[in-house]
């Protein structure tokens, strides 16, 4: 069984930083790519960031120069550096994997983990 246990979030002030990190169990994980994923009161899912196997990442607009995904496959985690929060950076946060492709489509990811929250004041 695949298994993705997210941790790390917490109550910040605007402009202060997080690290969420995520645990992953299972048969493989230095093949999948691994997405954050966020979703905000009365706001659909939204894509944060994903690295793929090769160490490639992508972020989403509204993070990028702000945020950092990064993995360590010995340890089967992926991890999220958030700096410079912001108030509209309040959400759930969900880790993801991907066994096959790359996309910041969450339907795309087959495992998720059940979510971290952040909350950021101002």
């Amino acid at each position: 069984q695949v298994q993705l246990v997210e941790s790390g979030g917490g109550l910040v002030q605007a402009g202060d930083s997080l690290r969420l990190s995520c645990a992953a169990s299972g048969r493989t994980f230095s093949t999948y790519t691994m997405g954050w994923f966020r979703q905000a009161p009365g706001k659909e899912r939204e894509f944060v960031a994903y690295i793929s196997w090769s160490g490639y990442t992508y972020y989403a607009d509204s993070v990028k120069g702000r945020f950092t995904i990064s993995r360590d496959n010995a340890k089967n985690t992926v991890s999220l550096q958030m700096n410079d929060l912001k108030p509209e950076d309040t959400a759930v946060y969900y880790c993801a994997a991907d066994p096959t492709r790359s996309n910041t489509d969450y339907r795309t990811y087959n495992y998720w983990g059940r979510g971290t929250q952040v909350t950021v004041s101002s």
